[in-house]
């Protein structure tokens, strides 16, 4: 299963952004989104790539989604993926 993970812009540098997930920073290449991203604003990024920047209206309740999801799913396939693409980004991303 592949799942895109939400995160904060903090800073912009070229095509990297360095992205907060949930309070791991990563760096995420942003040649793949839709839109211009600066600092303060959420994409959804997937394997290092921005796919999609977060509409300002949709922030909360995708947040709220994924913050559910990694509380409640112990075992769910979904939750596992998101905390792989955060465990990942302590593993390979920089920390700020």
């Amino acid at each position: 299963m592949c799942l895109g993970v939400p995160g904060r812009v903090i800073s912009v540098r070229a095509n990297i952004a360095v992205v907060d997930f949930f309070g791991v920073s990563r760096e995420v290449r942003l040649e793949l989104v839709d839109q211009p991203v600066e600092p303060g604003d959420y994409i959804l990024n997937h394997v290092g790539y921005a796919i999609r920047k977060i509409p300002a209206e949709d922030v909360e309740g995708t947040l709220s989604l994924y913050e559910r999801l990694l509380r409640e799913a112990d075992d769910d396939l979904m939750a596992a993926d998101v905390r792989g693409e955060i465990a990942a980004g302590v593993r390979g991303g920089s920390d700020e």
